[in-house]
């Protein structure tokens, strides 16, 4: 996400994204600085501007390099309970203290057109291309129809998530996340399968 053409000292890169990340848990985008980073850190601005375009990337880079530590890509064998950890970890993580992080950026960058592409290249991307590998996956098994359209299915399944923590404010509990994702695979299974009673599982 850096600049390009610069090679980078790997150690001091971790640092800066690491006090990056702690000060905008600390206290939010607004309050962060270049010079705080700068001083935390123990380096100078120049030091960070060589490697970074401005405050939103590094911050955003810092941010997401913590969030993807947190979502690994489960793979049971089935892609129901492949989606549903998927799901329940994203909830979880969207209801902690870094995951209302996201609410945040998203509000920036309705003001800021960099700070936005930056959150959908870097971290909506990634978590679609997750979940669309879960997917193909159970395409690949026999567990869904071949003509599957992935795109739409990944759009209801998380939609859901995104428009509690945006829009309506309800909280992501684990047990509705679960009957959120019983009711769409109940909906994309393939044909003649029997349908998931969420009572049951």
């Amino acid at each position: 996400m850096g600049q390009k053409g610069r090679p980078r000292d790997v150690k001091l890169q971790h640092v800066i994204l690491t006090v990056a990340y702690e000060l905008l848990l600390e206290g939010g985008f607004e309050d962060v600085t270049i010079d705080k980073i700068a001083e935390k850190a123990g380096v100078s601005k120049a030091t960070i501007y060589k490697w970074w375009p401005n405050k939103a990337a590094v911050v955003a880079e810092g941010f997401f390099e913590a969030a993807a530590s947190r979502l690994p890509v489960p793979d049971t064998g089935s892609v129901l309970k492949d989606i549903m950890i998927h799901a329940v970890n994203l909830s979880l993580f969207m209801e902690s203290k870094e995951g209302r992080v996201i609410s945040e950026l998203i509000g920036q960058g309705q003001m800021d057109a960099a700070l936005i592409q930056v959150f959908r290249e870097y971290y909506v991307k990634p978590r679609r291309a997750e979940s669309g590998m879960i997917l193909r996956r159970g395409i690949d098994r026999g567990e869904l129809g071949k003509e599957l359209e992935i795109e739409s299915s990944i759009d209801l399944i998380y939609g859901p998530l995104f428009y509690r923590l945006l829009v309506s404010g309800e909280k992501l509990t684990e047990d509705r996340v679960k009957l959120m994702v019983y009711t769409v695979f109940n909906g994309i299974l393939s044909t003649g399968k029997a349908k998931i009673n969420a009572l049951d599982l």
